[in-house]
């Protein structure tokens, strides 16, 4: 690179985050600490909101600061020696705060980011593959650091940003549109789908050399069809056509890790027999849902599921898990080693499903030996007393604001 380009690259990046509507203030604003010697790592999926609440974030402060985002077209050649045009660029602004975008597409960012901060600088950065910024994180920035998890926005965010008042038919919008910014503004299902399609395509299959990038496709679009499912690598071989289950589970590391899905394992008090028993799977927002899944008749009560999983997901330090005890099922037992709470998740509680539901929250919340539990489901309120137990039936637009 030449420095001319850096100063250009900054200039225009500049121009662009002045002229950005803020939108409303991000829910976990108020979560995210003070500056000092710890850089601010905030991560998750690509255009959740990550850019956002840091620019409402450092901007809150009411000090400027210096912007880079490492995705700029001039930046697709930075190497490990063009941190020294990017050091002149830092001392001319004059800023002691460093704003880095996507920095897991910079070559030993990590170094960088521990010299500046060694150098007083106050630093904030964004990341998209958690596998990268995990092991980076850890080897190098040991104590230096403060991560934070973001997802696209909440439903009460999406009420917020479309003022619009908590309601059954609004739940409604939300539950099939999911919390994508620009897709809730927009309507336009296209930026879901392209957004899937470069986390594909340059995020997984070019990083990590996948050449049947097809194979790839069919497993995500399997998945994305079957949300809230449990997975059978062995089964998934001739979904995606590839030669072993080993294969199959590589690739869905690669889903995990660039935030598009999540696996919650079946909880076992044996590590060793857990590791063995099947996990489901989740979409990490339920508007990839809507535009990747292949199923006619959208599945209600896995959308439902899936929005539950990314509310108790997006809340720090849960641990999350499901139940089967062979007989019985439960959709998650969250923190099951220290405070469980037993949630089933029912679209609409009916003669057909009323026991198999009661039941598998009950052998649950016997299991763990807790009075904590509830169904969720669209729109239905009812106790359910068992066992000496009681539970509450509530509507999930209730459950998701806390009411």
């Amino acid at each position: 690179m030449i420095l001319s380009d850096v100063f250009e690259a900054i200039e225009r990046q500049k121009m662009k985050l002045e002229s950005d509507d803020f939108e409303i203030e991000r829910e976990m604003l108020s979560e995210l600490p003070k500056l000092d010697n710890h850089a601010l790592v905030v991560s998750g999926i690509r255009r959740g909101g990550k850019s956002t609440i840091l620019k409402q974030f450092v901007r809150k402060s009411g000090e400027d600061f210096f912007f880079l985002n490492f995705e700029d077209v001039k930046f697709s050649q930075f190497s490990f020696q063009d941190y020294e045009l990017l050091d002149i660029a830092i001392k001319e602004s004059g800023h002691k705060i460093l704003f880095f975008d996507e920095i897991q597409n910079a070559e030993k960012w990590e170094l960088y980011v521990r010299q500046k901060l060694d150098e007083k600088y106050r630093v904030v950065i964004t990341g998209s593959n958690s596998s990268l910024l995990s092991k980076e994180l850890g080897t190098k920035l040991t104590g230096r650091h403060i991560q934070k998890e973001l997802f696209p926005f909440s439903y009460s965010e999406f009420l917020k940003l479309k003022s619009l008042e908590n309601n059954t038919e609004n739940f409604s919008q939300y539950l099939f549109n999911g919390g994508f910014p620009e897709y809730i503004k927009t309507g336009n299902s296209d930026i879901v789908a392209q957004l899937v399609s470069d986390i594909l395509y340059k995020d997984i299959a070019v990083r990590y050399g996948i050449r049947n990038v097809q194979a790839l496709k069919q497993l995500f679009v399997y998945i994305a069809s079957n949300a809230a499912n449990f997975l059978s690598p062995s089964k998934l071989i001739s979904v995606c056509q590839v030669k072993s289950p080993a294969t199959v589970l590589e690739y869905i590391s690669y889903l995990e890790t660039s935030y598009l899905v999540c696996t919650i394992p079946t909880f076992s008090y044996s590590l060793k027999s857990q590791s063995l028993l099947p996990k489901k799977v989740y979409l990490s927002d339920n508007g990839i849902i809507n535009v990747a899944s292949l199923s006619f008749s959208k599945n209600l009560g896995a959308l439902l599921e899936n929005i539950v999983f990314v509310h108790f997901r997006r809340q720090e330090n849960n641990d999350i898990y499901c139940f089967n005890d062979g007989t019985n099922e439960c959709d998650f037992v969250i923190n099951p080693n220290s405070a469980p709470y037993c949630v089933q998740v029912c679209y609409e509680m009916t003669v057909d499903n009323k026991n198999r539901e009661i039941d598998g929250l009950f052998a649950a919340m016997n299991f763990f030996k807790t009075d904590k539990g509830i169904i969720i489901t669209l729109n239905q309120k009812d106790i359910i007393i068992k066992d000496g137990k009681k539970v509450e039936v509530v509507p999930a637009n209730e459950f998701l604001l806390g009411n």
